[in-house]
């Protein structure tokens, strides 16, 4: 018996699973499990958003309008708390010149993203699901905890954040923990909104980014960039003058930009659109309008990165401190000591950005970038929580209750954020942005490689799985991806100027590097390198074909 009729039989058996008959483009879809039909109960999806019938155009302005709403959440991943504090240091630190950087990592991010939504499409289940189904337990186990150790570091930054922004809006009267506290009471009212149904909280979130746009496209229009600056700087691929500062620096907006947890959170929300998975022109049609959805949404969260970085790459591109704070003492400002008198180049983060632009631009500057920093945080720990749900229940195949699942997500994420906000000045958290950044960078293979393996095997993905173009471009992009979030590691370990830091990120790396392998084997299998299959399934729990030694039992997992 060869591969192909091996897999075949296999297909054929899962496909009448359960006493459902299905076809090629449902065979693996959870629908039919007995689990699924006992427990109803959902996170995001109580209802499904239908899509228009009968609309034979090519391209369907409706139809878009009900594939809208998964692309813009996802999208604010990219305008997290996180993204501006890297989006200012950078104008800050190398003026227009990286601007390139970001459009680079924008569209990089975006093809990524199209992976994360045409798996969640075409098989009815989200990454962490699959996960949970094709990896053996011990690797399932560690790779769940590397993407909550991401989803931790992401909502530490997101909820001080929100915690900085009610700082500046009060003046100072909310401290920090008092901001956390407070965030953390409206994240679980607004995660609720979606008991009024779907479009309401897509809605809700298309209300913050828009809070986002008008904020930081009026410090735009305030500070008044060089147009000229911005359209080189986002075009020439150069950085004359540059040197290991604003190299560290572009690492940087690759690491902000790209996020593992946004990965297993866009293939889930996908799900949300009601699509018959046994059609495959209702698939592909599916595919198209998604991809559209999420280029729009991530244009917009682009063009609100550039504001960012083209306000403080006009008004305070080589600056030193001195400067700053003579302004700020002209200006009657009480926060002049953050800037000491000595002539360094001004360092930056999104409190004393907030700081700077009151001290040049007046009081108004400050309170609507705190507002725009409010909704930057807001959102994007609304769907940091949606991304702990999904990835706990599916690696974890949780049936819990509704309030339980949110209440445990939230506290895993939330408790040792209080603990730095009450032991923490608000002023002195760049050391703890720094290694939150290095925490997510050492994370994303955990979501970069599962995806390219998973969408490029025919068993799972079908006549959707990835061709050689895809495969060998994907490789090639992740691969850089990484590659540099790991110089951004190196980076930062090298700076500790610690033996013991050495000899335990020496430990470290040894354990790190040998699951990255595995994880980097599988892939390879999956991408056709069928020399590389030597193993049994009761070995390494891989069976000998390339193109079903992943292929699980799907509804019975």
């Amino acid at each position: 018996m060869n591969a192909q009729q091996e897999g075949d039989i296999l297909e054929d058996d899962s496909s009448q699973d359960n006493g459902v008959q299905t076809n090629q483009y449902s065979s693996i879809a959870p629908a039919a499990s007995p689990v699924a039909q006992e427990d109803p109960f959902t996170t995001y999806f109580e209802e499904k958003v239908p899509i228009p019938e009968n609309v034979n155009q090519i391209f369907s302005f409706r139809k878009l309008w009900a594939f809208t709403g998964p692309g813009f959440l996802m999208s604010i991943a990219y305008l997290d708390p996180g993204n501006i504090e890297s989006d200012l240091q950078s104008g800050a630190v190398a003026g227009f010149k990286l601007l390139w950087v970001l459009l680079g990592s924008t569209i990089i991010g975006l093809l990524l993203q199209r992976l994360a939504a045409r798996l969640g499409v075409v098989t009815g289940m989200h990454l962490a699901e699959v996960c949970n189904r094709q990896y053996p337990t011990v690797p399932r186990v560690i790779l769940w905890l590397m993407i909550e150790l991401a989803i931790i570091g992401s909502d530490m930054q997101e909820v001080i954040g929100c915690a900085i922004a009610l700082n500046l809006l009060s003046v100072g009267r909310i401290p920090l923990w008092g901001g956390v506290l407070i965030t953390i009471t409206d994240t679980f009212v607004f995660l609720f909104l979606d008991k009024y149904g779907l479009r309401k909280l897509e809605a809700f979130f298309g209300f913050l980014i828009t809070v986002m746009a008008v904020s930081f496209g009026y410090e735009y229009v305030l500070v008044n960039p060089n147009q000229g600056g911005v359209l080189k700087g986002m075009f020439v691929p150069y950085c004359a003058g540059c040197g290991s500062q604003q190299l560290e620096q572009a690492v940087g907006i690759v690491g902000a930009v790209i996020m593992p947890h946004n990965i297993y959170l866009h293939s889930a929300l996908v799900k949300s659109r009601e699509v018959d998975r046994k059609n495959k022109k209702d698939v592909k049609e599916a595919n198209k309008y998604f991809f559209i959805e999420s280029a729009i949404a991530l244009f917009i969260s682009f063009l609100i990165n550039v504001f960012v970085v083209a306000v403080f790459a006009q008004a305070f591109y080589n600056k030193t401190n001195m400067d700053v704070n003579a302004e700020c003492n002209a200006t009657g400002s009480p926060h002049t000591d953050l800037f000491p008198l000595n002539n360094d180049t001004l360092q930056v983060d999104i409190y004393k950005g907030g700081i700077v632009l009151g001290c040049f631009f007046g009081p108004a500057a400050l309170y609507i970038w705190a507002i725009g920093i409010l909704a930057a945080g807001q959102s994007s720990t609304m769907t940091g929580t949606y991304s702990g749900q999904f990835v706990m229940e599916g690696f974890l195949n949780l049936r819990w209750s509704r309030f339980a699942r949110v209440l445990l997500t939230r506290s895993i994420a939330i408790t040792p954020t209080l603990l730095v906000a009450i032991f923490q000045d608000v002023r002195h958290l760049t050391g703890m942005n720094d290694f939150l950044n290095v925490l997510q960078s050492m994370q994303l293979p955990f979501a970069l490689i599962p995806i390219l393996t998973f969408t490029s095997l025919t068993s799972i993905m079908n006549d959707f799985a990835n061709g050689l173009v895809w495969k060998i471009s994907g490789g090639i992009v992740i691969l850089m991806v990484c590659a540099i979030n790991m110089y951004f590691v190196v980076v930062y370990v090298t700076s500790l100027n610690s033996v013991l830091y050495y000899v335990l990120a020496g430990f470290i790396s040894v354990a790190y590097l040998c699951f990255i392998l595995y994880l980097v084997w599988h892939c390879l299998i999956a991408l056709g390198v069928s020399c590389l299959d030597f193993g049994s399934r009761m070995q390494v729990g891989l069976s000998r074909h390339t193109d079903i030694y992943l292929l699980n039992d799907m509804d019975g997992a």
